[in-house]
Formats: structure tokens, C-alpha cells, sequence
């Protein structure tokens, strides 16, 4: 891809004899919304973290902005603007919900003025929904709004490419229509989002492009239709019965 954000080439990691993730490459544009997909097990987070330096590749190259940060680490690739949430929810408990999010603008930012950190955090909250939660403890947070005080924190980050790891997890339906509207309104603002998630129908609805990994190894990408359709996708992930199904859906619209 010309132009790409983040580029990923021929990335593997090894853990002793294991190989986690096994000679992945791709590239991000900007304002994408790409799924990655596969098995548990299959290495999607394991990628993420190599992506964003939390454990060293053991070979390959990770390149954002044309830059080579292969041997990034996490505060590194954060300032960078390469933030990402975590499967399991962690705010600071002791904290209010306008203190956890100001800690990340003054990280992120380097912002020294603590008045301008507690501002631009507000306006975090704001747009994810919770600026009438400020003041209360973290702790005392719903899981949907604990889902949202994270992205809150991912976007004071300032970042370009934001991963999101099965944020949708634990909520119910309405829940997971909101979870997807501010996603949507997150890449409008020009943010690159790869989206780790189970619930194809999440991807389906999200993503311009979907990534799949199985045993580590990048079976398929391409535009949803497409991937959802590969032989390869179907055998590894999918299965028979998703795509019968998703063929009767379409049928009846």
C-alpha cells in the first residue's frame, strides 16, 4: 500500500520452540477500519503486542510513518500515536474518571499545564459519553463505561493507529450498537482502528478490510465480502454454517 501508516513485514515471533506468530505482513492506511480475526489462539494479540513493542519480534520489520520501530517500546510507541486498549479493562481504581484520562494526556501529550491536561481530558469524555462521570472513582464505573473511560484514555493519546482489543466483550446488544457508533466516529476523525473481535457481526459492520490469522500465519485479507468467502477462512475459522447463514440473510433482504 502507498502511503501506508504502519507497515508490517515479515513479522514472526518464537516463544523457545513455539512460533506465534509466523511471517505476518500488511500495511494500514489512514481512516481504515480493519478487522483481524481468527481462532483463539491464533496470535491476534500476541501481533498487537509486537506491533506496539510490549514483547520483541524475533524477526521482521515494523515501520510507522516510513520510520523503522521494530525495537520500539510501549511508552515509545504510545508517543508515537500507537495506543491500544487491553481485553481486560484497567483504569487507575483509586482515580476519578477525569484524573485516569488527564494522566494520559500529560503522558502522551507531555503536557506540563495540569488546567490545559484536565481540559483536553473533559473533552475526551465528552465525546466518549461520560462527561457527567467525572468524579467518580474508576472503580465505581459500569463495564460499558469502564469500556469507554479506556478509549477515552487510548484517544488522549492523540493517536493515529488505535488497536482494539475485543472491546465489545461483556456487553449486551444495545450496549454493542453504542460501542459501535463511537467507533465509527472515532475513525472520522481520521484515526486508523484494527479492531480484534469475535463477533462477525462487528466485523462485518465496521471493517473496509479484514485481516485473518490461523497458528500464527496470515491465511487471508481483503475486502470483508471477499475473506468471509475464502475456502481457507471458512475451513480455519468460519466454518460451513456461518456462511449458509449468511447467505439466508442476504437472501432475505
Amino acid at each position: 500500500m502507498s502511503n501506508a501508516l504502519l507497515e508490517v513485514k515479515n513479522v514472526s515471533k518464537n516463544f523457545g520452540g513455539v512460533t506465534a506468530v509466523k511471517d505476518v505482513s500488511f500495511s494500514l492506511g489512514q481512516g481504515e477500519i480493519v478487522g483481524l480475526i481468527g481462532p483463539n489462539g491464533a496470535g491476534k494479540t500476541t501481533l498487537v503486542n509486537l506491533v506496539t513493542g510490549v514483547i520483541p519480534v524475533s524477526s521482521g520489520t515494523v515501520l510507522f510513518e516510513g520510520q523503522d520501530v521494530t525495537r520500539q517500546r510501549p511508552f515509545e510507541a504510545a508517543r508515537r500515536g500507537l495506543a491500544r486498549t487491553f481485553q481486560i479493562v484497567q483504569p487507575f481504581p483509586a482515580m476519578t474518571v477525569h484524573e485516569n484520562v488527564t494522566a494520559g494526556v500529560v503522558f502522551a501529550a507531555n503536557e506540563s499545564d495540569i488546567e490545559k491536561a484536565r481540559s483536553i481530558a473533559l473533552e475526551h469524555l465528552n465525546f466518549v459519553g461520560l462527561g457527567k462521570e467525572v468524579d467518580r472513582p474508576a472503580s465505581a464505573l459500569t463495564l460499558p463505561s469502564r469500556k469507554k473511560l479506556e478509549l477515552a484514555k487510548s484517544l488522549a493519546m492523540q493517536p493515529k493507529v488505535l488497536l482494539l482489543d475485543e472491546v465489545n466483550a461483556g456487553l449486551n446488544t444495545a450496549e454493542i450498537e453504542g460501542a459501535l457508533d463511537l467507533i465509527r466516529s472515532i475513525a472520522q476523525r481520521g484515526i486508523t482502528i484494527v479492531i480484534i473481535e469475535h463477533l462477525m457481526k462487528v466485523v462485518m459492520s465496521l471493517s473496509t478490510r479484514i485481516l485473518v490469522l490461523h497458528h500464527g500465519e496470515l491465511i487471508s485479507q481483503g475486502l470483508p465480502d471477499s475473506v468471509v468467502s475464502d475456502p481457507k477462512v471458512i475451513e480455519a475459522y468460519l466454518g460451513t454454517k456461518y456462511l449458509e447463514r449468511r447467505q439466508i440473510l442476504q437472501e432475505a433482504k
